[in-house]
């Protein structure tokens, strides 16, 4: 009924070595600390929302049942896109069943040899994880851009660990048709490959919903506002199904990671014991991938939504902490702000040690509505091992004065 999608990866690729480290809980422990029935394998079908009542489909019983509710909240979440490969080789990763059948099949076939598809999160962390495990992986992409939260000059170094490791890939590249083991490429090669990891997005599970009065948005997901009400104000929804906005600029977000699931399901809980106080402020959409020896992160809007604003870009690109210090490496750091007000608009990071720090820094001054002027004052804990007298972000704000 739990467990952490983020796991995932890390399971497949042996660094989290136990299947029961990433179940956060079952039906009978749910029950047992905290008094909630949980009906695995029963599938929500149909919503009345002018009646209040919900059509489920019980999964061990092949019956349909109808119930009431007070109160409905939504989080069915998203489903992985398929290529449609007809392939007994092929799998999407996006929950426990995907995981249990790839992890069986590496297992029952000695898998020495993967295809890796899509370099968004998953692509990037299950080509890792695979790597680590001893399967060689092969990425391909449909396009040359990759990893499409970063700025697309930052992901050199996405290149540069898999030449480190004579790992394959191409862009621009597509499957036209998968026979055995055999692949066969739009680009005319065929080659053969004991696994197929598909990781090319997802789409909202919200079929079920459109016979209903609850608003979805052209994509298929689901406007809340800051209490994460639909626009029926009995009927909630929160995680990877919903769209709401930022909470440093005056636009819509759709941000579907755990940051935003778990502090939804915090505000609708407040709302239900009383608290109407309580709003959800907004996204800053946080967030962070390790690729090998690197780590890419990024904070505030994307860069295809950069174009909804005048702004202009600082960036610095040193030791991330003192130079004389053992085991110093180089830190990217870019910031754009907007020209109007100064404020930050955006910030990603690229670097071996110290991205997430100053992502996470960015992500608290953005919060607050700081100006790039006053990164100046940021006072760094420092010391040789952790940062430079004037760290990264400091000098990010003193370049800014000249612009």
């Amino acid at each position: 009924m739990s467990f952490a999608n983020c796991a995932l990866p890390y399971y497949l690729g042996n660094v989290v070595d136990s299947r029961n480290k990433v179940l956060e809980a079952t039906p009978e422990s749910f029950y047992e600390s905290k008094n909630i029935i949980v009906k695995p394998y029963h599938e929500v079908t149909a919503i009345n929302d002018t009646e209040n009542t919900i059509t489920v489909y019980d999964r061990t019983q092949d019956t349909h049942i109808e119930t009431d509710y007070d109160t409905l909240i939504l989080s069915p979440g998203c489903s992985a896109n398929s290529l449609d490969l007809n392939s007994q080789i092929a799998f999407t990763l996006r929950n426990m069943e995907d995981t249990d059948a790839i992890e069986a099949f590496i297992e029952e076939n000695k898998v020495k040899n993967a295809l890796v598809v899509g370099t968004g999160y998953i692509g990037l962390e299950i080509l890792d994880n695979l790597y680590e495990r001893g399967i060689s992986p092969t990425l391909i992409h449909r396009s040359t851009h990759i990893n499409k939260l970063m700025d697309q000059d930052m992901s050199q170094a996405i290149l540069d660990e898999m030449d480190k490791r004579n790992i394959q890939y191409r862009f621009n590249e597509q499957i036209s048709k998968v026979v055995g083991n055999a692949v066969h490429f739009e680009s005319g090669k065929v080659e053969n490959y004991d696994l197929i990891i598909e990781g090319v997005g997802v789409q909202p599970n919200s079929k079920f919903i459109e016979n209903s009065n609850i608003t979805l948005d052209d994509k298929g997901y689901i406007p809340v506002n800051d209490q994460f009400q639909t626009n029926i104000p009995n009927i909630y929804a929160l995680g990877d199904i919903i769209t709401s906005h930022y909470r440093h600029v005056d636009l819509n977000a759709h941000v579907p990671l755990a940051w935003g699931a778990h502090r939804g399901a915090s505000i609708i809980a407040e709302q239900l014991a009383g608290d109407n106080s309580i709003h959800f402020k907004g996204y800053l959409g946080s967030n962070i991938v390790k690729f090998f020896d690197y780590t890419f992160a990024s904070v505030g809007v994307s860069p295809q939504e950069l174009t909804e604003f005048d702004y202009t870009m600082v960036e610095a690109n040193q030791g991330e902490h003192a130079g004389y210090y053992p085991g110093n490496t180089k830190l990217h750091l870019r910031v754009y702000f907007d020209k109007t007000n100064r404020r930050i608009i955006r910030a990603a990071a690229v670097g071996q040690k110290g991205v997430d720090k100053r992502i996470d820094v960015l992500s608290m001054a953005m919060m607050h509505k700081l100006t790039i002027d006053e990164l100046v004052e940021f006072e760094v804990a420092y010391a040789p091992p952790y940062s430079r007298p004037k760290d990264i972000i400091n000098m990010i704000g003193y370049k800014a004065r000249n612009k």
